[in-house]
């Protein structure tokens, strides 16, 4: 059984980088904001500067929508350090956003059984104020 998110330490903030500050910034105004490049025309992530299909320079940051479907996901019943062990079982997926990017994430808000969660489920996104710095986003079945 798990404990209430409350009654738990907070999980490690990740670490931001210069190329990623704005990423972080629109985070912590609960918005999704993802790389694009201008080249190849693909969105992605991680926010980088050099595109990691076509190795492009050309990119700028695109909005989105926070929509997206489920592409995959694992149940994770043994956590690999102690702050994640105390919150099993939980579920660690990959999001394929509207833009075509695919972000690895934790689906939230729904119970942690494979007969509830589907491949090509529609999610949206929610973000998890961690500390005064970093929201981090994750995804919920979308309403």
């Amino acid at each position: 059984m798990t404990q209430p998110a409350q009654d738990l330490p907070p999980i490690p903030a990740p670490l931001t980088q210069p190329e990623s500050d704005f990423y972080w910034e629109k985070c912590k105004a609960n918005e999704l904001w993802l790389r694009h490049c201008k080249s190849c025309d693909q969105a992605y992530f991680y926010p980088r500067d050099i595109c990691p299909n076509c190795f492009s320079r050309d990119t700028d940051w695109i909005q989105s929508s926070g929509q997206g479907t489920l592409h995959t996901f694992s149940i994770v019943h043994r956590g690999p350090t102690p702050v994640f062990r105390d919150r099993v079982p939980y579920i660690a997926a990959i999001v394929e956003v509207e833009s075509g990017a695919r972000i690895p994430t934790n689906l939230v808000e729904i119970e942690p059984d494979p007969a509830l969660i589907k491949i090509g489920m529609a999610v949206e996104v929610v973000f998890q104020q961690l500390d005064d710095n970093i929201n981090l986003p994750m995804f919920r079945p979308a309403s």
